[in-house]
Formats: structure tokens, sequence, C-alpha cells
């Protein structure tokens, strides 16, 4: 808890108005110092309800930077066009709102288009909010994964992406690892759903290693701690919970895309907890 506004606030209005300045110094204080832990914390971003013009610049740059990730592989193909879609779909989005988002993965294709002043504008439309800025880059992150392959131009584009939105090289290689064993743990999942409903009964159907895909969701190694993939668990299912996301300026056109997040991190954990035995 910052406590530096507290002492010089004490000790500037000691200095002027004796005690009486002294105390209001010293509420002075504490509330600059509530300022400063909820910046520092990311939490800035609870002070006021977001606008819908600022969801409204989400939903515009998430399917803008959507084109441009999928243009910077060279012509954009049918597959990348119903990736789009299927977002959208996901999303519920009709009408109006459907074809303004189709227009802005359109001018993501655009040669002229403005990565990097678009994404400095979103950026600061998310300050003190840095788990929405986390959401849009998962979402990108999907996109790019939807067909189960990754372009090596798309993941420089992604690699830039990740850099204008303030994220480190590490930190997007580990959000790469997440996105792709996010992929195969649901393709695995659905496959299996398949294979017992043919009437194989409880035999093991071949494939990727579930558990390690579970693993590298939580972004932790099979080797850590009960602890720890505890703690790892809980830092992604706070991070992406759908009613925290939307209280921070999330479009509520993204709940149920949140809310599948979510499932997965939970459907990732339960996988885990059974093979650790845990409860």
């Amino acid at each position: 808890m910052p406590v530096k506004g507290k002492i010089i606030g004490f000790l500037v209005g000691l200095w002027i108005l004796n005690i009486p300045g002294a105390l209001l110094g010293l509420w002075i204080g504490h509330i600059y110092d509530q300022g400063l832990q909820a910046q520092r914390s990311g939490d800035f971003g609870r002070w006021r309800t977001p606008t819908r013009e600022e969801q409204a610049l989400f939903l515009h740059t998430a399917f803008a930077v959507m084109g441009n990730i999928a243009k910077a592989a060279g012509r954009v193909t049918e597959q990348q066009i119903q990736v789009a879609t299927l977002f959208m779909d996901r999303m519920g989005l009709n009408g109006e709102l459907r074809r303004e988002a189709q227009d802005s993965f359109r001018q993501g294709k655009e040669a002229e288009y403005d990565l990097e002043g678009s994404l400095a504008l979103f950026r600061r439309s998310c300050r003190g909010r840095p788990d929405l800025l986390r959401v849009f880059l998962d979402m990108q992150l999907q996109a790019a994964f939807a067909n189960g392959a990754l372009h090596a131009s798309s993941r420089q584009r992604l690699l830039e992406v990740a850099e204008l939105l303030g994220f480190s090289r590490w930190e997007l290689e580990q959000l790469l690892a997440m996105a792709e064993a996010g992929f195969n743990f649901s393709h695995q999942g659905q496959q299996q759903q398949r294979y017992s409903s043919s009437g194989a009964g409880q035999q093991q159907m071949p494939g990727r290693d579930r558990l390690r895909d579970a693993y590298a969701i939580l972004g932790v190694s099979a080797d850590v701690s009960d602890t720890d993939v505890k703690k790892a668990y809980r830092k992604q299912m706070s991070q992406h919970h759908p009613d925290k996301l939307i209280s921070k300026g999330l479009p509520p056109e993204m709940m149920n895309m949140a809310k599948e997040k979510a499932q997965e991190i939970q459907q990732a954990w339960e996988v885990i907890k059974q093979a650790r035995g845990l409860r």
C-alpha cells in the first residue's frame, strides 16, 4: 500500500496549518495513494463506466487487425474470411453491427491501413485495463490458429501487434503456445465426443496428449507443484472472467466468446485435477 502521499500531505499540512492542516493533508494524501495503487494494479479503469464508443472501437479494431494479420501472409484466403465470419457468428453480430465488422475486416486488409496508429488509439482507450489488451490479443491468436497452422508472415505480424500493445516477445510466445494448446485441446475434445458417440466405448482414442495442452492453457509446465498449478488456474480464471471483462469495457457482443474461454480454462483444470488426483 503506497504511503508517500500520506507522509507528504501530513508534513505539508502540519507546516501550513498545524494539526488541522496535518489531518487535512493526511486525508488528501490518502486519496492520492489510493489512486496510485489502483493505477499500478491495473484497476484504474474500474473508476468509470466504459462508453459505448470505446466498446465500438474494440470491435472495429479487432476485426481490422484480424484482416491485417490475414493479409500479411499474402492473398486473403476463403478460409480466413470464414474464420472472421465464424467470429461474427460467435458474437451474434447481425444487421448493421455485422456490416460494420465486415467493413472493418476489409479496411484492415488495405495496404494503406495504419496498424500502428490504430493500435495506439486502441491502447490509449484501454489505459489501466490490461486485461482488455490481453483478450484482444488472444482473439487475434485464436483467429490465426483457427485453421490449425500459423503462417510465418502472420506470426511476424502478430509479434508486431503484440509489441504495439505493450507485450514483450516472451509474453507473445507464451500466449502463442497457449492459443495453439487451446486449439488442439478443443479439437481433441470434439474428436473424443464423436468417438464416444460412435459406440466405441471407453477405448482410448489416439491423438495429441490432451493433458499437455491443458497445462499449456494454464501457462505452466507439467512439473510444477499442485500449489502452483492451482495459482495458475485461479489467475487465468480471474483474467478471463466474463463479468469482470464486461465491467472493464469488453463489448457485450463478446460475452459468449469470453464464456467459451472461461469454459476452456475450466475444462483444462478438470483434466489436470483428474490426472493429479486433486479435489
